[in-house]
């Protein structure tokens, strides 16, 4: 079995992943701050860590996810008060919108969501010990971790403390307490307007950074495999994350791997909330299928930026296609998997067909060691999906059920569908042509387009001219969908 190689950001190389019980892993992902609806960005980690998690479990690992959801955030408050609405009441929304958007995005949900405000106990434990172990101070209502006391403070983003002094904002309630620049908050002393909570220090609510730590500790204890996120949590949230934990516990490292996905950008601009230049998972959906987004995602290495093109969106969408199209036509032909899995023949187990069948077997055998090649090197899916389209020339239906498409087929239908999670649940409508697909997505879109301006006139016209095509439109609360008759 291929060894797997991850490129852990703490050591900026790539490793040989040894997991710290035999046979586990423990995965520590950091979740949404939900004040908003979820988006693409948040679309990407979701699906990468899930596909991450197929991929472990078909090496034989049992795997142990948790994702956070940080429900209790200046943010969250903000929006709440304006709308004058209860923080945590509107975060709760957004932790279900979040949910529901993921599952249609076929990921599975993670073995545990914990939420900041059912863990207050456990932060003002923690930071307890901290200032016990001299590593954190109170001052005004505030509660700070000291970064002096850390001497190993920078390693994770390869920055020393003395270039970080200026870094300190220099304004608001909480500076003027601050010992050094960089100090950061693990407990914020109450405002007017804000949920609080009783702590030795007054009341008050957790900082962003010491939830992360509080929870993975608790769920899943120092030294897990591996902790993920956005590139963009590299600095300051993991690097106080570590700080924190290793200085709490006195044992490092907190977490064995640290994974970093790449962001998901517009025109070369973070996608994000606040800059309000995001597309929504609902927007999204509406306008492809979820197997398509999710092979637009994982057509890329984890750790590249991912820009949001139509361009690149409309050449996705034509390989997409093709890997399923190739599924469809095997189908069609009456052909009936027949395959040990890929668990089997990554470990070697897979029958003697490997030696003594066609040349079509031996090719689909050896697509499946590639492709194990191509996962155990950092993850790479645009590697893995490279050795799915090298093989199609080889598949050929010429009417004939041949030996060796049957393994073909189950290869085919466990990557894209148990593995990547790309492939459609059936031929589209029956619509193969992919121009004619096209087409009638555009016509659905305009006609949501015209429904939204209250052009019912237009939206009419589109929907029953489409009926006199045997086209039948079905509006639901995830978007138009469609069957052909």
């Amino acid at each position: 079995m291929t060894p797997i190689e991850l490129y852990n950001t703490l050591s900026r190389r790539k490793e040989t992943f040894v997991p710290r019980e035999p046979g586990a892993v423990d995965i520590y992902v950091c979740g949404v701050t939900t004040y908003d609806q979820s988006h693409l960005g948040h679309a990407r980690p979701a699906v990468v860590f899930d596909c991450l998690r197929r991929y472990l479990r078909l090496k034989g690992y049992r795997v142990r996810l948790v994702q956070n959801f940080t429900d209790i955030d200046d943010k969250i408050i903000a929006r709440a008060n304006a709308e004058g609405k209860d923080p945590l009441e509107l975060a709760d929304f957004y932790c279900q919108e979040y949910l529901q958007n993921i599952t249609r995005l076929g990921v599975e949900r993670a073995d545990i969501y914990p939420r900041v405000s059912a863990h207050i106990k456990e932060i003002i434990d923690m930071i307890a010990g901290l200032i016990e172990r001299g590593a954190a101070y109170p001052a005004g209502g505030h509660v700070f971790f000291s970064v002096a006391a850390f001497p190993e403070y920078g390693k994770l983003s390869n920055q020393k403390l003395e270039e970080l002094e200026s870094q300190g904002s220099g304004a608001g309630d909480e500076e003027q307490y601050k010992r050094h620049p960089v100090d950061f908050a693990l407990w914020k002393a109450a405002k007017p307007g804000e949920p609080a909570w009783d702590s030795p220090w007054g009341k008050g609510r957790p900082g962003w950074h010491i939830e992360c730590s509080a929870m993975a500790l608790k769920y899943l204890g120092n030294g897990f495999d591996i902790h993920g996120g956005g590139m963009d949590l590299v600095f300051p949230h993991h690097e106080n994350e570590i700080a924190q934990s290793e200085a709490y516990t006195g044992k490092a490292p907190f977490a064995r791997y640290f994974l970093h996905n790449g962001l998901v950008t517009v025109n070369g601009e973070k996608m994000s909330k606040s800059l309000g230049n995001f597309v929504s998972i609902d927007e999204a959906l509406a306008r492809y299928p979820a197997e398509l987004w999710r092979y637009f995602i994982l057509s890329s290495h984890y750790r590249s930026v991912l820009d949001f093109e139509e361009e690149r969106l409309e050449a996705a969408h034509k390989a997409w296609t093709r890997l399923n199209r190739a599924v469809w036509d095997l189908e069609e032909a009456g052909v009936q998997p027949d395959w040990p899995g890929l668990a089997a023949v990554w470990a070697g187990m897979e029958t003697a067909q490997n030696n003594q069948g066609t040349e079509l077997e031996s090719a689909v055998y050896a697509a499946a060691r590639r492709l194990d090649e191509a996962l155990a090197n950092d993850f790479n899916t645009p590697a893995a999906m490279a050795v799915l389209f090298e093989l199609l020339p080889a598949i050929k239906v010429d009417g004939r059920p041949q030996r060796g498409l049957a393994p073909a087929l189950g290869f085919l239908k466990e990557v894209l569908s148990d593995l990547l999670g790309v492939l459609a649940p059936a031929k589209p409508g029956g619509v193969n042509d992919a121009l004619a697909e096209g087409l009638l997505r555009l016509l659905v879109e305009l006609r949501a387009e015209a429904r939204k301006k209250k052009d019912w006139t237009t939206a009419d016209r589109i929907r029953d001219g489409l009926a006199r095509l045997g086209v039948k439109l079905e509006d639901t609360p995830e978007g138009t969908r469609w069957t052909i008759s």
